[in-house]
């Protein structure tokens, strides 16, 4: 028979008079009417086709079909009952951790190295909040909400963690550096430069390509062509298709000069170093839970390896 075929309802109640060989106890047990037990017990019988209790002027008695029927059931009732409690003790158990931060940051850097965490750990759900708002950071007994931060600080309220500071230097395809001549600084201004629109945080300009040229002595008498993006990874993707040459961050661009993907002009000349840095904000009181902890030293430990050995 087919499961969503089951009467469970009706097998439940059969169960319960089969336990005391009484719909009485049963209907006391369920929290109905005798009645209603033997109601339920009838359409048993008829769905199955199967005489299931003896029927007496003063009660009922469970026949052998019947008793071999309710030990199946009740195991499987039971079965039923100890899954539902696994999951909900589970649940309990599980420390739910919700992370913020920019969207360029999650994509290009984190999300290629959570599974190393999360493959070890199996008491704590990470979320993640693609969001560059500043929200505060806060912890309770079994969740919490952590926020990562590229901007200047300081951070009023809460306390910081640096993971990364940054640099900023130009990249683009192998191909389109095959192609073009750049040689030289001054030969960017011939291409096309893809710039993001960041967003400023506490007023401080986000260094430009203008900066950029400033840093590597480079006079701009003329606007170079420029393509403007909402997204770092929209951005980053151009740069990959060989669209132009984008000023990148270096902790989002690591990982894909390192596969080839993207290439470095200049070699490492003409970095710019940036005032903005990748900071983990934390609330400044209270004890850090656990699980926490752990993601915590996680990530910086992988911070540090980033910086000690990037590429």
């Amino acid at each position: 028979m087919k499961i969503e075929r089951l009467p469970l309802n009706a097998l439940r109640a059969f169960t319960e008079a089969a336990r005391e060989n009484s719909f009485k106890a049963a209907a006391y047990r369920l929290g109905v009417t005798p009645g209603a037990v033997s109601r339920q017990v009838k359409q048993l019988e008829a769905h199955l086709g199967v005489v299931l209790f003896e029927r007496y002027a003063n009660g009922v008695y469970v026949t052998d079909a019947g008793r071999m029927l309710a030990e199946d059931v009740q195991a499987g009732l039971s079965r039923i009952a100890s899954g539902v409690q696994n999951v909900t003790e589970h649940s309990e158990e599980i420390f739910r951790l919700l992370l913020s931060a920019p969207p360029s940051f999650l994509q290009l850097w984190l999300l290629p190295r959570l599974p190393h965490f999360e493959v070890n750990e199996r008491e704590i759900e990470i979320s993640l909040d693609a969001e560059a708002r500043l929200t505060p950071p806060l912890w309770l007994s079994n969740r919490a909400r952590l926020s990562l931060r590229y901007g200047q600080g300081p951070w009023p309220g809460v306390t910081s963690l640096r993971l990364f500071e940054d640099t900023l230097f130009p990249v683009c395809s192998p191909s389109l550096l095959a192609q073009a001549s750049i040689q030289t600084p001054n030969d960017l201004l011939a291409q096309t430069l893809l710039t993001v629109e960041w967003c400023s945080h506490a007023g401080h300009p986000i260094p430009s390509w203008s900066d950029w040229f400033k840093s590597a002595g480079v006079a701009i008498k003329k606007t170079p062509n420029q393509r403007h993006y909402s997204l770092y990874s929209l951005a980053l993707d151009q740069a990959i298709a060989g669209q132009g040459v984008v000023l990148a961050s270096y902790p989002l661009v690591a990982d894909r000069l390192a596969s080839g993907v993207l290439a470095r002009p200049f070699a490492e000349q003409y970095p710019l170093a940036s005032p903005f840095a990748y900071d983990l904000l934390l609330p400044d009181e209270g004890e850090m839970p656990a699980a926490v902890a752990r993601f915590v030293e996680w990530l910086a430990q992988e911070a540090a390896h980033f910086r000690d050995d990037p590429l």
